[in-house]
């Protein structure tokens, strides 16, 4: 089984706060896949479902984002899973808005649901951070972050979620580059080269490219160094 947990704060005075993104891509993939209706167990709200095949555990944790996890340790425990089993999706400041980024383990960069689960989870899960942007000012963070998506940014956002409840069975798969590709392009950017393609060919290392490309010198046919090369290569009798 796995967790894909969406981080937020419960009610509806905090639904469309940017800091409740993580909460809006799990209604999402709730939404467009076969899961049962939410019901509370584990200090959140939960749905089972298959995707891909794969069991999936949907959560939306109403512990607060400072709390959240609380309820995703519990969970993990009463499952035997592995910190590898969990997917956290989280609103990221540091990310300009619309831009998605996938990591596994690290730090929590200040963030209180991060840290929550860190503490209750282990560090090594996985995290989907979906950009909502940096105001600029330290001070108007706080008002940023726990206010409400604006109307022009649903140009993005809306595009955004769809793309994440499309492409829900490539959160189950190791390699993060085919999802962040179609985040990418759903949201207006360029696909990202794979690791396949920016590898150079095989056997093409920069010295030999540079000895294919190098055009060969044509050698003197007369005068005196000519008539020394000559002395160097011919073939002297035995």
């Amino acid at each position: 089984m796995l967790i894909i947990a969406g981080l937020g704060n419960p009610g509806a005075k905090y639904s469309e706060n940017r800091h409740n993104i993580g909460f809006m891509a799990v209604d999402a993939i709730h939404r467009r896949h076969r899961f049962s209706p939410w019901s509370k167990k584990f200090k959140a709200e939960i749905a089972e479902g298959e995707i891909g095949g794969e069991k999936v555990l949907l959560m939306k944790p109403q512990t607060f984002m400072n709390l959240s996890g609380e309820a995703v340790g519990e969970a993990m425990r009463f499952y035997k899973l592995k910190p590898a089993d969990i997917v956290a999706i989280h609103d990221e400041l540091d990310l300009p808005a619309g831009k998605a980024r996938m990591k596994t383990g690290g730090g929590h960069g200040g963030h209180n649901g991060l840290k929550s689960l860190d503490a209750h989870c282990g560090k090594d899960y996985r995290r989907l951070r979906l950009g909502i942007g940096h105001p600029g000012d330290k001070e108007r963070v706080h008002g940023h972050v726990l206010g409400d998506f604006a109307k022009v940014d649903r140009t993005w956002l809306d595009p955004l979620l769809d793309a994440i409840a499309d492409n829900a069975d490539l959160l189950l798969q190791p390699d993060e580059s085919k999802l962040m590709n179609k985040l990418a392009l759903a949201t207006g950017g360029k696909e990202e080269p794979t690791k396949a393609k920016a590898e150079k060919p095989a056997g093409q290392s920069h010295i030999r490219q540079a000895r294919n490309n190098a055009q060969p010198k044509k050698l003197p046919e007369t005068g005196p160094m000519a008539e020394m090369l000559k002395r160097m290569f011919s073939k002297k009798d035995d």
